[in-house]
């Protein structure tokens, strides 16, 4: 038997012996499919089988290169060439290119890619006179996209009365003609985009069956990875060209689907077996990757799936330890906590901060998460989306508030006149840029004194900059009263970013949105951390100064050792030893959008077993008691899925709260009934009147006692003197230096490790004693 099969378990070893036929390998996470797939596609060459004759189909390029690199370590990188591997739309854009004059194109087409695509319905959407603000270009083209991959083409739209009828319902009743507009305009322009390149195939090998043959024939071996990620065009494709020698392996997870959102169907691989004939079933089970823990609770979650194929994943590896599952009062603390955590295992077991990964459900999240890791000085990266800071809604927001504090900005000012739109185009600007260089004087100055300079701007125009400028100026004499947050949430609601936001419905559109609320909490959060330091008062400026020293870190290039943050969804296929799954909580994960039916729950419950499984060694899973939600505190329920893991695999850091729902109303509201003759009984008028209740608790709880003077008498600990050292949650370790003030006004100065000299209030200060 040749060396490489010998890396091969028996489970392993099975389908990649088995030449011929239909074949599904049903893998675990962790359990060395890729390698089963690169090692298959190896025996059949030494097989005899040509390689022109293998077909295989992938969803990155990334693994297509890698199990080429494998097979030509095998056999030659010579032969390895002649295999027809790579992704669904590149190998099928090969296709198209040799076959492109049967559907009138050019062999040399263009490929058009988001981008492209997006400015053509833009300029068909100007074109038409439509209104942009209805029709909005992103939201036409997603809907386009979706058509094309359910294989709904123009034709078919327009036999459609219920599609017709539901864009006309959703306010678009001309998105066919727009439809219609933008694939005649593609075609003049000898373009395909990315959706054709599966619409089109299906074209190719539907009408002309000469052409269906020629493929059977040729690819009489076709292998498919993550087949439960195929959508409804892909599935097509792959059945038509493996119908004549059903020579076909499948490999997947219907565990790992988590892209319907993308039109992936799940049924493709819960029905491969009804598709062909005598299908070879095979299943790897044994998972490499994580520790018994591990692999054991994730099976308890999905083993609550009801629409699931029959596996058992099991592993040899050490049972490891328990999950840990923390509770945070705030998103605030729930970061401190994974950079503290991260800091502490980095210490204590020598890691680099490469084997570490915070993965979140939505991207908003990791504001929390970066300001936690910036202020332990833990370098880390953003994947598959830009730093928190360096979005485009969040600089817009931060533009203004730059402004508020400096009128002179330019960078700020020509970043938002004229956002939201205001009718103050760019040869206004342009004459504002030339006038201020003339009188050496801000842009800003220039739009002040409009009457006194001769710019030869029209009326309207003149007006709706006087407007800008005391738009500014209005937030400028708020701001010497309100707080960073308050400012901030006043200028979100008042410009009319938000509004200009929520016209995009689009789930970029929405993403945007929760960035913005995201940036909103982070400001309240900012706030309550100031009242500890005695110099602080949470002003716009300090929040500023702040920010700024954030974003000139995310710039700072070093070594690529650094903690991963990153969306569930990008993280499938990758894998750490340390794992922070965040923000557990109901309406979060699972997604308050996506609970709608079994179905989407489903999705959401494969999506938290795909977060689990990327953890090698130790998996974290927190969720915060309280979330800021548009800037107003909620509380926040623990996710559901929290409660499915078998608990003998969980060790809480935090006691679990017993019961999750807690009456809104007072039960004494309602009578007693009595059971003897069930008739309503009012109480007897002896009954002791009932406590408060545990909402009228809380809130005297909240309450400080005062004292005769009118203050609120402060506790703060006796134990506090020059030279002890404490720890602070944010600012780490450090030594009292000086104390000063009595009572509420009690201070300590403090030299902390990490963030240097600070002051704090004693009454607001959380430090924990380490050394007296």
């Amino acid at each position: 038997m040749q060396d490489y099969l010998n890396q091969l378990n028996e489970a392993q070893l099975a389908p990649v012996l088995q030449k011929d036929g239909a074949m599904i390998v049903i893998a675990g996470a962790g359990s060395g499919k890729t390698r089963v797939l690169t090692y298959r596609i190896a025996y059949l060459m030494e097989k005899g089988v040509d390689a022109f004759s293998i077909l295989a189909l992938t969803f990155t390029n990334k693994a297509a290169r890698e199990m080429k690199k494998r097979i030509a370590e095998i056999v030659g990188a010579s032969e390895a060439k002649n295999l027809w591997m790579g992704t669904f739309h590149s190998v099928f854009a090969k296709i198209l290119r040799i076959e492109a004059e049967r559907l009138g194109y050019p062999s040399n087409f263009t490929i058009y890619d988001t981008q492209d695509s997006q400015s053509v319905i833009r300029a068909i959407i100007k074109e038409m006179n439509l209104d942009k603000d209805v029709y909005k270009y992103k939201q036409v083209y997603s809907r386009i996209s979706s058509y094309k991959n359910s294989l709904i083409t123009v034709k078919a739209y327009f036999n459609n009365p219920e599609l017709m009828e539901a864009d006309a319902m959703a306010k678009m009743p001309r998105l066919g003609d727009i439809y219609k507009a933008y694939v005649a305009r593609c075609f003049k322009a000898g373009a395909m985009d990315f959706d054709d390149l599966l619409l089109k195939t299906n074209e190719l090998l539907t009408r002309f069956p000469e052409v269906l043959a020629k493929y059977q024939n040729r690819f009489r071996y076709i292998l498919v990875d993550e087949y439960q990620d195929t959508n409804h065009s892909q599935y097509l494709i792959v059945r038509a060209l493996s119908d004549r020698f059903q020579n076909i392996c499948v490999v997947g997870d219907d565990a790992q689907s988590i892209y319907a959102f993308r039109g992936a169907n799940i049924n493709n691989i819960l029905n491969f077996q009804r598709d062909y004939d005598d299908v070879k079933v095979y299943r790897l089970e044994q998972n490499y990757r994580s520790t018994k823990n591990i692999v054991e609770a994730a099976n308890s979650i999905i083993d609550k799936n009801k629409t699931k194929l029959e596996k058992i994943v099991w592993t040899e590896n050490e049972p490891g330890n328990k999950i840990i599952v923390n509770r945070s009062m705030t998103d605030g603390d729930e970061g401190r906590f994974v950079a503290s955590s991260i800091f502490e295992n980095k210490m204590n077991n020598q890691l680099k901060n490469g084997d570490f990964a915070i993965l979140y459900r939505t991207n908003a999240q990791s504001r929390a998460m970066e300001d936690a890791l910036r202020k332990k000085d833990i370098p880390y990266r953003i994947y598959g989306g830009l730093s928190f800071y360096q979005r485009k809604e969040i600089k817009d927001v931060i533009a203004y508030l730059r402004l508020i504090l400096n009128p002179k900005d330019e960078e700020a000012l020509k970043r938002v006149v004229n956002y939201p739109a205001r009718g103050i185009g760019n040869t206004t600007i342009e004459k504002l840029i030339v006038a201020a260089n003339h009188y050496n004087r801000s842009i800003f100055e220039v739009m002040e004194h409009l009457d006194k300079i001769d710019l030869k701007i029209n009326s309207g125009t003149k007006g709706k900059l006087q407007d800008f400028v005391t738009t500014i100026k209005s937030f400028q004499v708020l701001n010497e009263s309100y707080n960073a947050f308050e400012i901030a949430e006043h200028v979100v609601k008042k410009t009319g970013l938000l509004q200009e936001l929520k016209k995009d419905a689009t789930p970029e559109g929405i993403a945007r949105i929760e960035n913005i609320e995201e940036l909103l909490n982070g400001l309240r959060d900012f706030v309550e951390e100031q009242k500890e330091l005695a110099e602080s008062s949470g002003s716009l400026s300090e929040f500023l100064e702040d920010v700024a020293l954030a974003t000139d870190l995310d710039n700072e290039k070093g070594d690529d050792d650094r903690v991963a943050l990153m969306t569930i969804h990008l993280a499938k296929g990758l894998e750490f030893p340390y794992v922070y799954v965040v923000g557990l909580e109901e309406d979060l994960f699972p997604s308050g959008m996506s609970m709608n039916t079994r179905e989407e729950l489903e999705e959401e419950r494969r999506l938290f077993y795909v977060a689990l499984t990327r953890a090698e060694k130790q998996a974290y899973l927190t969720y915060a008691q309280t979330r800021y939600r548009w800037g107003k505190l909620i509380d926040a329920e623990p996710s559901r899925f929290l409660e499915e893991i078998d608990e003998n695999f969980l060790e809480y850091l935090t006691p679990v709260t017993e019961n999750r729902y807690k009456p809104l109303i007072d039960a004494d509201i309602f009578d007693e009934v009595d059971k003897s003759n069930l008739r309503l009984r009012k109480p007897t008028k002896g009954t002791p009147p009932r406590g408060p209740s545990e909402e009228q608790l809380k809130k005297l709880r909240r309450l400080r006692p005062v004292n005769a003077s009118g203050k609120e008498k402060v506790e703060v600990d006796s134990n506090l003197k020059i030279g002890t050292l404490v720890e602070h949650m944010r600012f780490g370790k450090g030594k009292i230096v000086n104390i000063e003030g009595v009572g509420a006004d009690k201070k300590a100065e403090i030299n902390f490790e990490n963030g240097g000299l600070k002051k704090l209030l004693l009454r607001f200060a959380k430090l924990n004693i380490l050394e007296n």
